[in-house]
């Protein structure tokens, strides 16, 4: 068996655009007439050079070999250029072709991924939900109220999710996050994030847990004076208290509060996760399989936390095929806690893709097709390219001020 040929794709999400502005998709073919499907999740460059570094990768490194030898073509891409370190951009790429080779040898073998990556541990796995608005887009005014900004729109999506069988919910009413972050909490921020927990953790109960998310904003002390104010609420986590480049300052953080710290979305490699992992900065591991360099690279890194007492909670906010192979490595992770869905995998976030993922009151159900379980929809993408020029995610460009 061996690698013949590339596709690439670019899709528009449509309104109300959960998981991002865009999916990039590549899609590999055997000689065999095989084919495998990976995504990329990389918010650093535009979607359509991502496309293009997906095909110089393949046609150096991948073209001609066999899917199988997943090591070999990870570490020929790792040190392509004499690099040998972690970098987003190539990671993202790499995790992208690494998952579509799994989704190749799985179809070959006839079993699902994880059947190959150690076999099922799970039969179902619990699943959370961020707070979405319950209509139109996920972009709303910030001038006016919306579940982002009010306590008490949040607490009435909360219990709507609640009631539709989630265990746990996440929100980040935090404030905004900038290019120059990290910064102090302001007072508002502070009464706000509170304001969310208070209200929605009264609106719950003990029915389900609450995720409190950051984006790396605060500065260690300022990630300390939040933590006290959300301890009385008993989060699950606290996401991402500091940016990610130092694990020493997270690791301040985790000794100081009880509420463990979540983090690794934008970690790449067993490197990165094996520093955070040392220096204690977080109990939870949040890698997206589109982007911490596939399904292999995220078995060793469950690996690792297991030896330390940690656990994964795949992290999500991209397209379904992501998705598909998140639940993959959650179905085969002895320390799988739980899994970020996008709502109940329904509606147009699915459009993309010809199949489904199966939801059942607060739990996804590990699917028994062969490979990953995904297939693209060819006629949704042709006809919804993505064309704007904004990347997937964006931050403040200007310093966050009292």
């Amino acid at each position: 068996m061996r690698l013949e040929k590339i596709e690439t794709f670019v899709v528009a999400n449509p309104p109300p655009r959960h998981g991002g502005r865009y999916f990039i998709f590549v899609r590999l073919t055997t000689a065999c007439g095989i084919t495998g499907v990976g995504e990329i999740y990389n918010a650093t460059f535009g979607p359509q050079l991502c496309a293009a570094m997906a095909v110089d990768v393949f046609e150096r490194h991948f073209e001609g070999s066999d899917p199988h030898h997943i090591e070999r073509l990870w570490r020929r891409t790792y040190s392509a250029g004499f690099t040998q370190r972690p970098d987003i951009t190539v990671m993202g790429v790499l995790s992208a072709l690494e998952m579509a080779c799994w989704d190749i040898i799985g179809k070959a073998a006839d079993k699902p991924v994880y059947e190959l990556l150690g076999g099922k541990v799970h039969e179902r796995l619990r699943s959370y939900t961020y707070l979405y608005p319950p209509t139109g887009d996920v972009y709303p005014d910030p001038a006016k109220p919306n579940v982002y900004n009010d306590p008490d729109l949040a607490a009435e999506v909360a219990v709507r999710m609640v009631d539709l069988g989630f265990t746990a919910v996440k929100f980040d009413p935090a404030g905004p996050y900038s290019i120059y972050d990290g910064h102090q909490p302001r007072l508002e921020d502070l009464d706000l994030s509170e304001g969310f927990c208070r209200t929605i953790r009264e609106a719950v109960g003990t029915r389900a847990d609450i995720l409190f998310g950051t984006h790396g904003q605060f500065t260690v002390s300022g990630a300390k004076r939040m933590a006290r104010r959300l301890e009385p609420y008993d989060p699950l986590w606290f996401e991402e208290p500091t940016t990610p480049e130092n694990p020493a300052d997270m690791a301040e953080i985790a000794r100081y509060t009880c509420i463990p710290i979540a983090a690794g979305e934008r970690l790449c490699t067993k490197q990165e996760f094996a520093r955070v992992l040392e220096a204690g900065a977080a109990s939870i591991l949040q890698m997206n399989l589109g982007r911490v360099g596939g399904l292999l690279e995220a078995k060793k890194i469950a690996g690792m936390a297991e030896t330390r007492q940690a656990q994964i909670a795949p992290h999500l906010y991209c397209g379904p095929v992501v998705a598909a192979a998140n639940i993959q490595i959650a179905t085969c992770s002895p320390n799988f806690l739980i899994l970020e869905s996008i709502g109940t995998f329904e509606g147009s976030y699915m459009s993309c893709v010809s199949s489904r993922i199966e939801w059942q009151e607060g739990y996804v159900i590990p699917p028994t097709e062969p490979g990953l379980g995904v297939e693209l929809n060819d006629g949704f993408i042709e006809a919804n390219p993505y064309t704007d020029g904004a990347l997937h995610l964006d931050m403040a460009h200007d310093p966050v001020v009292p």
